[in-house]
C-alpha cells in the first residue's frame, strides 16, 4: 500500500474542475481556473470520457478534509466523541466510526490523523469502473456524431 504522503486535495480540486467544465470552459481553461496544470485537466477529461466520475454536489454525507482536521484537533485536546459530534453538527456514531476506521497505527498506538483518514477515504471512494463513453468506441462515436448534428 502506498504511503499517504501529502494530504490530497485532488477530489475537491477535481470537483471544482468539473463544475468549470459544466460552465462551458475547455478542459485546459477549467484546469487553470482551479489551479491545476492544463495537461492535468486534459488527462482528467480524457480519462473520464468527458463525464465526471465523482458527484459534483457536496452532499454532507461524507466528512470533508476540514472536518477530519477538526476531529483530529479536538481529539488531541482530549474531547470525547459526543463533544466532537456536537461541535461538528454530526451524529456521534459518525465520529465514532470515523475514529475507528481511519486510525493510523504508529508504534502500536492508534492515533487519528486527518491526512491518513482522508487518504483512506479517497482509496475507498475510488471506483474501478470505466466511463461508458471511454470504454465503448461505438457509443462514443455515436454521441459525437449526434452532438455535431451528423445523425
Amino acid at each position: 500500500m502506498k504511503s499517504p504522503g501529502r494530504p490530497s486535495t485532488r477530489r475537491e480540486i477535481e470537483r471544482l474542475f468539473w463544475l468549470e467544465i459544466a460552465k462551458g470552459l475547455t478542459s485546459e481553461d477549467a484546469a487553470v481556473a482551479v489551479g491545476a496544470a492544463p495537461a492535468v485537466g486534459t488527462r482528467w477529461f480524457r480519462h473520464a470520457g468527458g463525464m465526471p466520475q465523482i458527484d459534483l454536489a457536496v452532499s454532507g454525507r461524507y466528512l470533508s478534509f476540514a472536518e477530519r482536521e477538526e476531529i483530529a484537533l479536538l481529539r488531541v485536546q482530549g474531547a470525547g466523541v459526543r463533544e466532537i459530534a456536537k461541535q461538528l453538527g454530526r451524529a456521534p456514531s459518525t465520529i465514532s466510526r470515523e475514529l475507528r476506521r481511519n486510525a493510523a497505527t504508529r508504534g502500536g498506538r492508534l492515533e487519528y490523523r486527518a491526512s491518513v483518514a482522508q487518504w483512506k477515504a479517497d482509496l475507498v471512494a475510488q471506483r474501478p469502473k470505466e466511463a461508458k463513453l471511454a470504454g465503448n468506441e461505438r457509443l462514443r462515436e455515436y454521441v459525437q456524431d449526434r452532438l455535431l448534428g451528423v445523425i
